[in-house]
Protein backbone atom coordinates (compact mmCIF):
# COMPACT_ATOMS: atom_id res chain seq x y z
CA UNK A 1 0.00 0.00 0.00
CA UNK A 2 1.25 3.40 -1.14
CA UNK A 3 1.95 5.93 1.72
CA UNK A 4 0.12 9.65 1.30
CA UNK A 5 2.53 12.20 0.16
CA UNK A 6 1.71 16.16 1.57
CA UNK A 7 -0.81 17.72 3.07
CA UNK A 8 -4.43 16.32 2.39
CA UNK A 9 -6.33 19.33 0.12
CA UNK A 10 -9.74 20.34 -0.54
CA UNK A 11 -9.82 21.54 -4.32
CA UNK A 12 -12.60 23.56 -5.94
CA UNK A 13 -14.91 20.84 -7.53
CA UNK A 14 -15.21 22.69 -10.44
CA UNK A 15 -11.24 23.01 -11.47
CA UNK A 16 -9.69 21.40 -8.56
CA UNK A 17 -7.85 24.54 -7.52
CA UNK A 18 -6.66 23.89 -3.88
CA UNK A 19 -8.46 26.33 -1.61
CA UNK A 20 -8.26 24.16 1.80
CA UNK A 21 -6.02 22.26 3.63
CA UNK A 22 -7.56 19.42 5.79
CA UNK A 23 -5.66 20.97 9.09
CA UNK A 24 -7.05 24.40 8.33
CA UNK A 25 -10.89 22.40 9.14
CA UNK A 26 -12.47 23.97 12.40
CA UNK A 27 -15.96 21.85 11.89
CA UNK A 28 -17.59 19.83 9.23
CA UNK A 29 -21.15 20.16 11.42
CA UNK A 30 -22.30 22.98 9.66
CA UNK A 31 -25.31 23.66 7.74
CA UNK A 32 -24.99 26.20 4.71
CA UNK A 33 -27.52 27.38 2.58
CA UNK A 34 -27.58 24.46 0.75
CA UNK A 35 -26.64 21.36 2.94
CA UNK A 36 -23.76 20.41 4.80
CA UNK A 37 -20.99 23.10 4.80
CA UNK A 38 -17.48 23.09 6.74
CA UNK A 39 -15.99 26.30 8.64
CA UNK A 40 -12.25 26.46 8.42
CA UNK A 41 -9.61 29.23 9.29
CA UNK A 42 -7.34 29.51 6.00
CA UNK A 43 -8.32 29.71 2.71
CA UNK A 44 -6.01 29.47 -0.66
CA UNK A 45 -6.33 30.75 -4.41
CA UNK A 46 -9.71 32.44 -3.51
CA UNK A 47 -10.97 36.13 -4.32
CA UNK A 48 -12.81 37.85 -1.71
CA UNK A 49 -16.04 39.44 -2.89
CA UNK A 50 -17.92 42.89 -1.43
CA UNK A 51 -18.78 43.19 2.17
CA UNK A 52 -22.80 42.83 3.16
CA UNK A 53 -25.18 41.98 5.78
CA UNK A 54 -26.65 39.11 5.61
CA UNK A 55 -29.38 37.12 7.98
CA UNK A 56 -28.06 33.93 8.32
CA UNK A 57 -29.62 30.91 10.24
CA UNK A 58 -27.48 31.80 13.47
CA UNK A 59 -28.28 35.83 13.17
CA UNK A 60 -27.04 39.10 11.58
CA UNK A 61 -23.63 38.80 10.17
CA UNK A 62 -21.64 40.75 7.71
CA UNK A 63 -19.84 38.40 5.06
CA UNK A 64 -18.63 38.61 2.02
CA UNK A 65 -18.93 35.71 -0.75
CA UNK A 66 -15.50 34.09 -1.74
CA UNK A 67 -14.50 33.03 -5.21
CA UNK A 68 -12.21 30.22 -6.72
CA UNK A 69 -9.69 32.38 -8.19
CA UNK A 70 -9.21 30.31 -11.49
CA UNK A 71 -12.70 29.39 -12.73
CA UNK A 72 -14.65 31.79 -10.26
CA UNK A 73 -16.90 29.37 -8.73
CA UNK A 74 -18.77 30.75 -5.76
CA UNK A 75 -16.96 28.30 -2.82
CA UNK A 76 -18.87 30.11 0.28
CA UNK A 77 -18.34 33.44 2.03
CA UNK A 78 -15.70 34.65 5.09
CA UNK A 79 -17.36 36.15 7.84
CA UNK A 80 -16.27 39.26 8.56
CA UNK A 81 -17.96 40.59 11.82
CA UNK A 82 -20.77 38.22 13.96
CA UNK A 83 -23.19 41.22 15.79
CA UNK A 84 -24.53 38.12 18.03
CA UNK A 85 -21.58 37.75 21.39
CA UNK A 86 -21.96 33.89 21.14
CA UNK A 87 -21.16 34.37 17.06
CA UNK A 88 -17.91 36.21 17.42
CA UNK A 89 -15.68 32.70 16.99
CA UNK A 90 -16.72 33.21 13.32
CA UNK A 91 -14.89 36.44 12.78
CA UNK A 92 -12.19 35.97 10.08
CA UNK A 93 -12.76 32.50 9.11
CA UNK A 94 -14.87 30.99 6.23
CA UNK A 95 -17.66 28.70 5.35
CA UNK A 96 -18.15 26.33 2.17
CA UNK A 97 -20.95 23.97 1.15
CA UNK A 98 -19.21 20.36 1.49
CA UNK A 99 -20.71 20.22 -2.19
CA UNK A 100 -18.73 22.57 -3.68
CA UNK A 101 -15.05 20.52 -2.98
CA UNK A 102 -13.98 17.61 -3.94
Amino acid sequence: MGELLGPRLYSCCNCRNHVCLHDDVISKAFQGRHGRAFLFSHALNIVVGAKEDRQLMTGLHTVADIYCRDCHEVLGWKYERAYEETQKYKEVMYEAGGHRYS
